[in-house]
C-alpha cells in the first residue's frame, strides 16, 4: 500500500521490569527471585515487578498486600530513584549516538527518529540492535524495541517480543499487522474502551477499519478520529525531543486513612508546598486545578477548576484546592491526596519550526 504522507524510521525502545531489573542487577542474589519494588505493608503499593513474580500476577500499582499474597515468595524493594535516574542517563546517552531526536517517555523508555541518523546507517532494525547490545554492555539490562514507520506502531511493537527482543513492521506489512492486531493491544485502548469495543462487536483491527469517522466519532468521541486513522497506519506525531509537559503534579499517600475533611487541610498544604516548589523550579504556571482523591476502597475521585488566570503560588492553588475539596461529600475514608496543574502556560510559549521533510521511498531499508 503506498501512503500520501513521508514514511520515517521510528524506534521505541522499552526497558525490561526496569526498577526491579536494577535491583537484581544491583543485588545479584536476588536474581531469579519474584520481587517488587515498592511497599509490602497494607498501605504499600507496588511501583514495578520483575517477570518472576508476573507470572504470579503481581503488577504496578496493585497493594502491597494483594502482591503478597498472589505470591507469598515475593521479596520486596524499596525503591532507589536516584539510582533508576543514573541508569536511565546512562541509557539516553546510547540513544543520543545515533540521533538527537529522542523523545522520553519516561526513565525507561524512548522514541528515537532515526530516519536520519549519526551513524549513516539505513536500516533501524540493526540501529535498534546495537542498541539494545550496547545497553545491555554498560548497564547490564535488557531493553526490547519496536520499529516501524511511525511512534504509534513501533511502541505496539516494541512490546511483542518481550522481554529482550524486539520486533520490525516494515511498511509493507504495516497494514495486515495493524488490521490482524488484537484491539487490546492497540495503544491507547484501555479496559473500560476494550469493553466497549467488544459490546460493539469490535474485537480486531480489521473489525475497527470497518467502522466510518462518523460511527466511531459517535461512539468514542474526540478518540473516534485517532482510532480511525491509527488503523489505517496514519499517525503523523513527531519524534518530540523537548517534551511539553501537559500537566505538573504532587500527591501523598497516608500512613492511616482520613475520614474528615478537616484533618485533610494540613496534608494539602504539605502538597500544595511542593507542587509551588515544583512548578518554581520549572518557571511554569497554569490556570486548571485538580484534586485527586484515592478512597480506602482503592476507588478514584478528581475535581477539577479552572481559574481565569494563570498561577503558580502555593496560596491560590490551596485556595482553589480547598473548595474542590468541600464541593461534595467524601464517599469514604481518604488513603491519598493529590493536587495537579494543567493547561500550562508552556502552551504559549511553544515557537513554530519550519520542518524540512523527508521523502522516503516506501520500500526503504528497515
Amino acid at each position: 500500500m503506498d501512503f500520501d504522507f513521508p514514511l520515517r524510521k521510528i524506534i521505541h525502545v522499552d526497558m525490561d521490569a526496569f526498577y526491579a531489573s536494577v535491583e537484581q542487577h544491583d543485588n545479584p542474589e536476588l536474581k531469579g527471585k519474584p520481587i517488587a519494588v515498592g511497599g509490602g505493608s497494607k498501605r504499600g503499593v507496588v511501583s514495578a515487578a520483575s517477570y518472576e513474580a508476573r507470572k504470579f500476577g503481581v503488577r504496578s500499582a496493585m497493594a502491597g498486600y494483594i502482591a503478597k499474597r498472589n505470591c507469598p515468595e515475593l521479596i520486596f524493594v524499596k525503591p532507589r530513584f536516584d539510582r533508576y535516574k543514573e541508569v536511565s542517563q546512562q541509557i539516553r546517552s546510547i540513544f543520543f549516538e545515533y540521533t538527537d531526536l529522542v523523545e522520553p517517555l519516561s526513565l525507561d523508555e524512548a522514541y528515537l527518529d532515526v530516519t536520519e541518523n549519526k551513524k549513516g546507517n539505513p536500516s533501524a532494525t540493526l540501529i535498534a540492535k546495537e542498541i539494545r547490545a550496547k545497553i545491555l554492555e554498560k548497564t547490564g539490562l535488557t531493553a526490547s524495541a519496536g520499529v516501524s514507520i511511525n511512534k504509534f506502531i513501533a511502541k505496539v511493537a516494541s512490546d511483542i517480543n518481550k522481554p529482550n527482543g524486539q520486533k520490525t513492521i516494515n511498511p509493507e506489512e504495516v497494514i495486515s499487522f495493524l488490521e490482524n492486531l488484537d484491539i487490546r493491544k492497540f495503544y491507547g485502548v484501555g479496559k473500560v474502551t476494550a469493553e466497549k469495543m467488544y459490546k460493539l462487536g469490535i474485537f480486531s483491527g480489521k473489525d475497527l477499519k470497518e467502522h466510518s469517522l462518523e460511527y466511531l466519532d459517535e461512539h468514542f468521541g474526540k478518540s473516534g478520529r485517532y482510532y480511525y486513522h491509527v488503523v489505517r497506519g496514519i499517525h503523523t506525531s513527531d519524534v518530540k525531543p523537548h517534551r511539553i509537559p501537559k500537566s505538573v503534579g504532587a500527591e501523598r499517600t497516608f500512613s492511616e486513612n482520613l475520614s474528615s475533611e478537616i484533618f485533610m487541610l494540613e496534608k494539602l498544604e504539605n502538597i500544595a508546598a511542593e507542587l509551588e516548589r515544583r512548578l518554581q523550579k520549572s518557571k511554569i504556571s497554569g490556570k486548571t486545578i485538580t484534586l485527586k482523591i484515592k478512597y480506602s476502597d482503592f476507588t478514584l475521585q478528581t475535581r477539577s477548576k479552572t481559574l481565569p488566570y494563570f498561577v503558580s503560588n502555593k496560596a491560590l492553588i490551596l485556595e482553589t484546592a480547598k473548595e474542590l475539596l468541600y464541593q461534595s461529600a467524601l464517599k469514604e475514608s481518604v488513603r491519598l491526596l493529590g493536587i495537579s496543574l494543567a493547561n500550562l502556560n508552556t502552551e504559549k510559549k511553544k515557537v513554530d519550526e519550519k520542518k524540512e521533510e523527508i521523502s522516503v521511498q516506501l520500500r526503504f531499508d528497515f
